[in-house]
């Protein structure tokens, strides 16, 4: 075939979910969901020192406090790692450091956060929530990729950003589509936009995810303005940091830098799971590992081949099935098939944010964390089989692997499971990119 519409076929309609039929799906969530919270308590009763990077932050914290330079390590107490943050986080950070509650019962408030973050992320499908889906995407932000393991592990503040992330696309993907656009509540969508730009600056690898608002179901220029108030609202802490604190700023250039002597250094190529460095990997062994330029190369016809352009050609598919109007450029037909198909954009944009994200040149064991927060709100309106493909490979062999002991640092088994899973969502797109609009449009 000269399409992928074939090996979509074997996704099962949205109908079938009947539980009579889908017994054996049950009994997988089943035993999922005993594998992923079984794999968190054994990590919560290992006699291991976790939260080093809770300590790190609370530390810098405690320096800025005491008027010491955050960023030169030794001015912090307990820590080797150095403090990664822009200057204007130190003072945002102080009232979760106060007093040191936070370093010693940040288990617990970890895991209420990522709680609260599957209740806020939206649905997609049907306008009235329903308890099974909310389960899902509490479970899926609890149990995929581990990445939620990873953040209580290391205490990252991840769970920060994830909770505003969560936000973020409850205010730009919750409010019932209209055919009329211009008539819809754009100060939710502004706020949501604004957010999610703040986000992006905690994390600036991570920036690209904005493009994926252009695929929201609203009129071009709307689209432009919330991309325009995402690109502000990231750089906005930049700009504090800068004017507000320039000694710091100054110091937090030279740590990313690595100009500062005898300490951590933050690298593009530090050990990661992500696509870059098994490009890196897989070309140094075989002997052309000393060039930069030609890994970076590499790494973006990899991430083109593999992710962005499949999902590229996907969407012009779906458009290209709508007549063409007289005059229409190609990019005011998408414009139009995303208003005309308002759930089908909305699932889109996240799918888009998830492909990007997973491109990301730095993706951290706990960042994978924020992936599960995007699959979240996808995973909980496919059909039985690709749901079952879903909880299997990203949420049941990661944590099946981490339960039996095999290390996942180093290893790119979340990296390959993200892309799988991102593969299953795809193909389900491809198989019925209408599927959530028929079924608001029969509820």
């Amino acid at each position: 075939m000269s399409d992928l519409t074939g090996a979509a076929r074997w996704l099962e309609p949205a109908a079938d979910m009947a539980p009579r039929r889908n017994i054996w799906l049950a009994c997988l969530i089943a035993l999922t969901a005993l594998l992923v919270f079984g794999n968190l308590a054994n990590d919560a009763v290992l006699d291991v020192k976790y939260g080093w990077d809770v300590r790190v932050n609370c530390a810098a914290v405690d320096a800025h406090v005491a008027g010491l330079d955050p960023y030169v390590v030794k001015n912090l107490k307990g820590t080797r790692l150095s403090y990664p943050y822009l200057p204007v986080t130190l003072d945002v950070f102080r009232p979760l450091c106060a007093g040191g509650v936070l370093v010693g019962h940040y288990r617990g408030a970890f895991f209420a956060l990522a709680v609260l973050c599957g209740l806020l992320l939206p649905g997609l499908g049907r306008g009235r929530p329903r308890a099974r889906d909310v389960g899902l995407r509490v479970f899926c932000a609890l149990g995929a990729f581990v990445g939620f393991e990873w953040v209580q592990a290391s205490g990252n503040f991840a769970i920060l950003s994830g909770v505003l992330t969560a936000i973020a696309l409850r205010l730009l993907l919750s409010q019932p589509p209209s055919r009329t656009p211009e008539h819809r509540s754009s100060p939710l969508h502004l706020a949501g936009a604004a957010l999610l730009g703040l986000v992006m600056s905690f994390k600036l690898v991570f920036f690209p995810v904005l493009a994926a608002l252009y695929f929201l179901p609203l009129p071009r220029g709307r689209k432009l303005v919330l991309m325009a108030v995402a690109a502000f609202s990231f750089a906005l802490p930049i700009l504090i940091s800068w004017l507000g604190y320039p000694d710091l700023f100054a110091s937090w250039q030279l740590a990313m830098a690595g100009k500062i002597p005898d300490q951590h250094v933050l690298d593009l190529f530090e050990l990661n799971p992500s696509l870059l460095l098994l490009v890196r990997d897989l070309m140094t062994h075989a002997g052309l590992g000393d060039s930069k330029p030609a890994i970076l190369a590499v790494y973006a016809f990899g991430a083109l081949a593999l992710v962005l352009m499949p999902f590229a050609l996907s969407v012009f598919r779906a458009v290209a099935s709508r007549p063409l109007r007289e005059g229409e450029t190609l990019l005011a037909r998408l414009d139009r098939w995303l208003i005309d198909r308002p759930r089908a954009a909305m699932r889109i944009t996240v799918l888009a944010m998830f492909a990007l994200y997973l491109c990301s040149p730095r993706l951290k064991e706990y960042a994978f964390f924020e992936l599960a927060l995007y699959a979240a709100i996808l995973l909980a309106d496919l059909p039985a089989t690709a749901l079952a493909a879903v909880l299997t490979v990203g949420l049941l062999v990661p944590s099946l692997n981490s339960l039996v002991g095999h290390s996942i640092e180093g290893s790119y088994l979340l990296l390959f499971a993200a892309t799988a899973c991102f593969w299953i969502l795809l193909l389900d797109f491809r198989a019925e990119p209408k599927r959530l609009d028929q079924q608001a449009a029969d509820a």
